[in-house]
């Protein structure tokens, strides 16, 4: 027999408004039916009657009716996990806490879902929702191709600082990427306008007038760390925006595209060296973030297997990589 229940307001859901709250809970539950619930005063938070657009506040009590629906219940986790999919991600964990997740994310891989795309990190992060049925929720992205550390939040309250930071350019992402060539200077500033195009080859970016219409100002550091004769240079990169293929569109800009680049690298009287598979080569290194708890968030990625193949080949030693800085 269905009993009436008392829940918690979290922390994280402060602010809230009680519909969303119901929706998060008992996501089956009809809007229509929870106004009639409200309206009966049946549901009251700490112990009065309420609107269902009632901001909510941290710790208060919430009196839920019995709700004559199974499917009304909170879902479990397992009805909405794939087999293997919390494991895999678990694989890809380099730092967890209360707050955040911080993955490695494969080349390859993609974050969201798109044309043609049935896996993806956003759609296997209910893997991992917490018992409340929350799942993690993303605060940044990676192309599918780039490697590297990805953050994302375990909580709504997280999420909201998280990408406040992000907001503010409060965070310092740092890339290691593999370019045609050895730009001069060896350290260096790239800004431009970025806009938007598309094409056979789906969406790029391409440089655009200062100012021009839909266009996003767009500024990278770069700083070369080792080189292979006049060929292949590796570059820490920073981006101060956050555009779509900024860095990749920035390098291109420049005159050395990164290799592997199926959109940006166009150089037909280039070959790659022998040994070097034909992947994209730039790896999200590092990120430095306020910690949604107070603190500093300092997490750094290996490199991919396909970058440490080429590395290796080169010679280069991936230990002095972090000890460059990117002109300011």
């Amino acid at each position: 027999m269905a009993t009436v229940e008392t829940q918690t307001v979290a922390p994280d859901e402060a602010g809230m408004r009680l519909d969303r709250w119901f929706k998060a809970h008992y996501p089956d539950l009809s809007f229509g039916h929870l106004q009639k619930l409200v309206r009966s005063g049946q549901v009251r938070v700490d112990g009065g009657r309420v609107k269902t657009g009632t901001r909510l506040e941290s710790g208060q009590s919430v009196r839920v009716p019995p709700i004559m629906s199974a499917a009304s219940t909170p879902r479990p986790t397992a009805a909405v996990a794939g087999v293997g999919e919390e494991e895999f991600l678990r694989s890809l964990l380099l730092h967890e806490d209360d707050d955040v997740f911080v993955f490695n994310k494969p080349a390859g891989l993609a974050v969201q879902g798109g044309s043609g795309l049935s896996r993806h990190i956003d759609g296997m992060l209910a893997a991992l929702a917490d018992r409340r049925g929350q799942k993690p929720r993303l605060v940044h992205r990676l192309d599918r191709d780039t490697a590297g550390v990805l953050v994302v939040a375990r909580t709504r309250l997280a999420a909201q600082k998280l990408a406040a930071a992000f907001r503010a350019r409060a965070t310092r992402k740092i890339y290691w990427a593999l370019v045609k060539g050895v730009p001069k200077p060896r350290q260096g500033r790239i800004s431009t306008w970025l806009v938007k195009q598309g094409g056979v080859e789906g969406e790029r970016m391409r440089v655009a007038r200062h100012g021009a219409a839909d266009a996003d100002h767009a500024v990278t550091l770069y700083s070369v760390v080792d080189q292979a004769g006049a060929k292949l240079a590796w570059l820490t990169m920073r981006p101060l925006t956050g555009r779509t293929h900024q860095l990749r569109a920035h390098a291109a800009h420049i005159g050395h595209p990164i290799v592997g680049d199926a959109k940006y690298f166009d150089a037909d009287d280039w070959q790659l060296p022998g040994g070097m598979q034909n992947r994209l080569h730039l790896h999200a290194r590092r990120i430095v973030i306020p910690h949604p708890s107070g603190g500093v968030l300092d997490v750094t990625a290996p490199l991919p297997p396909h970058m440490q193949q080429s590395w290796n080949l080169l010679g280069f030693d991936a230990t002095v990589g972090d000890d460059g800085e990117e002109a300011e």
